[in-house]
């Protein structure tokens, strides 16, 4: 039903994208300044961090989204714009010279940024790079949109899918950040989807809210809760489907195309944790409901020496108990089977809340593979969850040791 395609944010009709380094970061070779452009006025919804200090952009964002409408998304990196002065002016004044470029209204551009906390934001490098940015758009351009939002990430993180709608062919796509700083709820990232299908605004934020607290929410690197999360979907509804404004079979479609998009840049993200060397992903069966399930799986996910023994290749099933026993969920313990899988093979380590034989080498190369994946079985209920994460490592220290500097 749901075909991966290339294309990214591009792929939905009506959409392009460009990336240019306009001088923020001190990095020539690195990007700091996205946009995405849909060809005429979308519909738009976002979710946003839970952190109590925000980001001035999410602030700006949130007021411009008021109606529900949007068309284009600005975002740099290099600076988070968050705790400054002057930030809401800026943000403010980064969606002018913008709109006035592109002969938008103002509150029709979303804006985002990703960077050092506290640090002043120059407007001058954006606006001497808005023209290049403009003239650089482009139906191919999701590449460089990718790389002007990274940060500390490695990789650039991009996907596409394309589905049906009442006979007509639709694409939902997305860029997303995050390496750092990722935790629920809304973990640490930003990311920015588009698609050509038509969806109401009310419909859009019911979509993301409901798919985001069982994707990226369920997502974490370190424990830390960013200031600047964002998730923002634009439908320019150029697909030609009969807009979905009630909770239909399309809509069902949907919401299943979103989420293969969503699960594809969790893994992403995860994987590409700071330092990380692995992608865990964590999946709980037979809970007794899906909030023990969720509860349970981040918690496993989210435990620093589970994270360390995974970077060791060690099997130490005991830490993926005891994450359990503190997360606060209620389970039987002496239910509890875990299991190793990888593409190496499978291994039972602790079947009844209790250790089995096993061979230790096979575990070994089983947890020396890229994508490990953690098995949990609850034995108590038909519930299931899955939440992703990354191994730690030295280098997640180094990284953040000198990350302002």
């Amino acid at each position: 039903m749901f075909q991966f395609i290339d294309g990214g944010i591009c792929a939905a009709k009506g959409f392009t994208a460009s990336g240019i380094h306009c001088g923020i970061r001190k990095n020539h070779t690195k990007k700091d300044l996205s946009l995405i452009l849909s060809e005429v006025p979308a519909n738009a919804a976002a979710v946003y961090t839970t952190n109590l200090v925000k980001g001035a952009p999410l602030l700006v964002t949130k007021s411009h989204l008021a109606d529900g409408r949007a068309q284009a998304i600005l975002c740099n990196s290099g600076n988070a714009n968050t705790c400054n002065a002057n930030g809401i002016e800026i943000a403010e004044a980064m969606s002018t010279l913008l709109a006035d470029e592109l002969h938008l209204n103002p509150n029709d551009v979303v804006i985002a940024s990703t960077g050092v906390i506290g640090q002043p934001l120059d407007i001058a490098p954006i606006k001497a790079g808005i023209p290049a940015l403009i003239a650089a758009l482009s139906p191919d351009g999701c590449t460089d949109a990718a790389e002007g939002i990274m940060t500390t990430d490695t990789v650039r993180k991009e996907v596409a899918v394309s589905f049906e709608l009442g006979g007509k062919t639709c694409h939902i796509g997305g860029i997303a950040k995050g390496s750092g700083m990722i935790h629920p709820n809304m973990a640490t990232m930003l990311v920015f989807l588009t698609t050509d299908a038509a969806v109401s605004p009310a419909l859009l934020q019911k979509a993301i809210s409901n798919d985001v607290a069982n994707t990226f929410n369920m997502v974490s690197v370190d424990g830390d809760t960013s200031t600047n999360d964002m998730l923002v979907l634009l439908a320019n509804g150029l697909a030609g489907n009969t807009e979905i404004n009630t909770e239909n079979e399309d809509y069902s479609i949907f919401m299943q195309a979103l989420n293969t998009v969503t699960v594809a840049l969790c893994r992403m993200i995860a994987g590409d944790g700071e330092g990380a060397t692995k992608l865990l992903e964590c999946k709980v069966s037979g809970a007794k409901d899906l909030a023990t399930a969720k509860t349970v799986a981040k918690s496993v996910i989210t435990s620093s020496l589970l994270k360390a023994a995974m970077f060791g290749a060690d099997a130490n099933w005991g830490r993926v108990l005891c994450a359990i026993g503190y997360s606060g969920a209620d389970v039987d313990v002496s239910k509890i089977d875990v299991s190793f899988r990888s593409s190496a093979g499978e291994i039972l380590v602790c079947q009844n809340g209790s250790g089995v034989p096993f061979s230790e080498e096979l575990a070994k190369t089983i947890l020396l593979e890229h994508d490990i994946e953690i098995l949990v079985g609850l034995n108590s209920g038909e519930a299931a969850s899955c939440a992703w994460g990354c191994d730690l490592t030295y280098d997640y220290v180094k990284i953040n040791g000198d990350y302002r500097t």
